[in-house]
């Protein structure tokens, strides 16, 4: 399986999830909601979450009773890696920061 299988929400979760420490739900939700200005909610989030997690490229974990985190697996970290190189082939640009040096 790759990251070709999932959404393009799926795929924004993951790299949401990569970029915070174990992040619960609530955490990834306000983090999408700010970088897309859009509402996400609740029915959407949690089963696109479960998703990830049965395909196993998400660990999920206990923060308490009511609240769970969540964490890119290893899975996870080696399929966004191929992704990111599989679409560094099609935007071979540089930064432009790179390039103003």
């Amino acid at each position: 399986m790759t990251l070709f299988d999932l959404t393009g929400f799926q795929r924004d979760l993951l790299y949401v999830i990569a970029g915070l420490d174990r992040p619960s739900g609530q955490q990834i939700k306000q983090e999408l909601e700010a970088a897309t200005g859009r509402e996400i909610t609740h029915g959407r989030l949690y089963p696109n979450l479960d998703t990830l997690v049965n395909r196993s490229y998400v660990d999920k974990g206990e923060i308490d009773r009511r609240t769970n985190y969540y964490e890119l697996s290893g899975e996870g970290h080696e399929a966004l890696t191929a992704r990111q190189d599989w679409e560094d082939n099609y935007l071979p640009f540089e930064s432009s920061a790179s390039s103003a040096a």
